[in-house]
């Protein structure tokens, strides 16, 4: 079984990429996230003709998650236990199913957009609430991940020069620390091959050339449980998907499994 996440970074924009894609790679599960649309305007005719049921959580506004899934999509929920609102409600950032024997959740963890603002104790509350979801399932017989754009990058190594985000968010200790509380719930971080350069980025920023100066950082994460972890054969970015005009600022993370 081939599953793979990706920060579309809006599916209305990226759809020919996403549609093209998806014929390309074959994945039989992909979390989505970023759609900024609403589930009722989610291109779900579209990825159906493709072979793909579709579970949205969406909203309309710039977050937004989905799972699709040529393989079924069952026990499906939308929304984490208990997860914390944010300007009068909860957001649409985490959508779960079990796909073909697999249990994933999608989820699209807040910015945070910079230490000391309300947006930053959000995170840390939602990430929170994430821990305490995952708890329920992890355990579980069935392979279990949770899939996504986590806006962390765990250690340093993960940033292509630290110094740089001296003092901001996605590498501070609280936010590594709620991570570390994830894992500790019976999480593997599966890591991907970069198949170029070094280290595996899985996200560049449009501006100053990130791109192809490689100047990233791996903040889309695949975290299993031990079934999920022991059925893991190979694990990649695609920055094929990441080149030329058009393309999101995140690259899909590809994992392959034999279950």
């Amino acid at each position: 079984m081939r599953i793979a996440t990706w920060n579309v970074n809006s599916v209305g924009a990226r759809l020919p990429r996403l549609l093209e894609w998806l014929e390309s790679a074959g994945p039989d599960v992909v979390c989505l996230q970023e759609l900024k649309c609403s589930a009722e305007a989610f291109p779900a005719a579209e990825v159906e003709a493709l072979g793909y049921e579709s579970l949205v959580n969406g909203d309309g506004r710039w977050n937004g998650v989905a799972v699709l899934s040529r393989v079924g999509l069952a026990d499906t929920v939308l929304g984490l236990t208990e997860g914390p609102a944010y300007e009068g409600g909860q957001e649409s950032r985490a959508a779960a199913a079990t796909c073909g024997g697999v249990r994933v959740w999608s989820v699209y963890v807040p910015n945070g957009r910079e230490v000391g603002h309300p947006h930053y104790d959000y995170k840390l509350r939602w990430l929170e609430a994430l821990r305490l979801t995952a708890r329920h399932e992890v355990s579980g017989d069935l392979p279990f991940a949770i899939l996504g754009d986590y806006n962390i990058a765990p250690a340093d190594e993960d940033v292509y020069d630290r110094a740089e985000f001296e003092g901001s968010t996605h590498v501070t200790e609280p936010e590594r620390a709620a991570l570390k509380a994830l894992r500790e719930e019976g999480l593997t971080d599966v890591m991907p091959r970069p198949l170029k350069y070094d280290h595996p980025y899985t996200y560049w920023d449009y501006r100053q050339l990130c791109f192809p100066k490689n100047r990233g950082m791996r903040i889309d994460l695949v975290y299993g449980n031990a079934p999920f972890a022991a059925a893991v054969k190979d694990a990649y970015v695609d920055r094929e998907a990441r080149k030329g005009k058009g393309a999101s600022d995140h690259a899909p993370v590809v994992v392959d499994l034999e279950v």
